[in-house]
């Protein structure tokens, strides 16, 4: 036991022990049932580091009596495989057991080497369990899932953490045995830092426990081993493109306060706040458009203060930009016109430009009439040309832009009122 850490020492070995994952371990749960019932069948196991993913997989393998195999995808290939089946096919021809092929990380898989175990699957050689961190519909190929049932594991919540905090403290054989104890505020700030993950709470309480001498753990102890820690966010993956969203999504909705929490919650995380700049940028211009043209220019210009000024400077004029952005008056005319147009644009085909919208810059070009007969809006009164006909020959006139009753936009709805009466 020693030299092993705490985390993997108290790996929970049946299912009185382990915490969290109610929604798919309480009484009745089809998991709950094949676990009780000694049935295994091929599954992935999707969700954050540190909530149970491997120890069930391993709970699997022995409340149905079969042999285990873990691998990682991130040092297997496909040669570790074929050995895994050759090790699963020995263990069922000489013992009669079944097999529990566990991939760690399988999203870091190609297509081909996920593929490359999918026969034995099929034919019962070996039960397949994969975990990932990553969205499976986008990183896990349809024959693989179409054979696997997903289940969605959730990051442990605050009474599932100190549970695991407690049976460590207290249990004499593979935990702490009742020799250190934690203060409430010290207790509180770990499960905090903790965020969610059980070998994060027991690395960080482990730690705690080697700095302290009295054999209590103060909230000075905690805030020394966790400071630094980052809250969920893995940059390009699934809790990164939820954020974003989440924080666009606020943005829309005009609440400046969930709008500053997410964005404060993704620098938290690491990401770029460049990356921020260029989305709010974006919202700019599809959530608020003309209803406030100042947004546009002040999202541009928190980008160009923070390439400026970097971080942690120049995130005060990003927050600024979110929160100016949530206040403002909301359009999305602008970003319904140009889906619009870009669809009559792909399906209409190559008309032409009529004849008097052509520049005619050479003789040959006036001569063919190019340009006859166009009127020069700025020579009509209030330089409007009413009447005049901008559209293709051979296509109806459209009206993609259709201002919304909201900021400076009820004045252009009123404008473009007007000139159409007058036409």
């Amino acid at each position: 036991m020693t030299g092993r850490p705490l985390a993997d020492r108290m790996r929970p070995a049946n299912l009185n022990e382990f915490a969290g994952q109610s929604h798919l371990l309480d009484e009745g749960k089809p998991l709950r049932r094949a676990l009780e019932q000694g049935r295994a069948h091929s599954m992935v196991f999707w969700g954050p580091p540190g909530t149970g993913k491997t120890t069930l997989a391993r709970m699997i393998a022995a409340t149905t009596d079969s042999h285990f195999i873990a691998l990682s995808a991130v040092m297997a290939g496909v040669k570790d495989v074929r050995a895994a089946v050759d090790e699963a096919r020995q263990h069922r021809d000489m013992a009669g057991r079944g097999t529990v092929l566990f991939l760690d990380e399988v999203h870091r898989f190609n297509k081909s080497q996920q593929d490359a175990f999918l026969p034995f699957v099929e034919d019962g050689t070996l039960t397949f369990i994969g975990a990932t961190t990553e969205n499976p519909s986008f990183e896990l190929n349809n024959a693989l899932l179409s054979r696997a049932r997903v289940y969605v594991l959730k990051p442990l919540d605050e009474p599932a953490l100190n549970r695991i905090l407690d049976r460590a403290l207290e249990d004499a054989d593979r935990g702490l045995g009742g020799q250190y104890t934690i203060d409430d505020e010290a207790r509180e700030l770990l499960v905090g830092a903790a965020d969610g993950d059980a070998r994060r709470a027991l690395n960080f309480l482990e730690l705690a426990a080697d700095l302290t001498e009295n054999g209590k753990i103060t909230v000075s102890t905690v805030a020394d081993v966790a400071s630094g820690g980052h809250r969920r966010f893995d940059k390009q993956g699934e809790y990164f493109y939820d954020q974003i969203s989440a924080l666009h999504k606020s943005v829309r909705g005009s609440d400046p306060d969930a709008s500053l929490y997410w964005l404060m919650r993704m620098i938290d995380g690491g990401c770029d706040p460049l990356y921020i700049a260029r989305r709010m940028i974006r919202v700019a211009s599809e959530d608020i458009g003309n209803a406030d043209p100042r947004a546009l220019r002040l999202a541009l210009d928190a980008w160009e203060t923070l390439e400026r000024l970097g971080s942690p400077e120049g995130e005060l004029a990003l927050a600024q930009a979110v929160v100016y952005l949530a206040c403002a008056a909301k359009s999305n005319a602008v970003y319904k016109a140009a889906k619009a147009a870009q669809i009559d644009a792909r399906e209409l085909g190559s008309l032409e430009v009529p004849m008097h919208l052509r520049n005619a810059p050479t003789r040959l070009m006036k001569e063919l009439g190019y340009g006859d007969d166009y009127r020069y809006a700025h020579d009509e009164p209030d330089a409007i040309a009413r009447g005049e006909r901008y559209f293709p020959d051979d296509m109806e006139e459209r009206r993609y832009y259709d201002p919304v009753p909201r900021g400076l936009e009820i004045k252009i709805r009123e404008k473009l009122a007007e000139i159409k009466k007058q036409c």
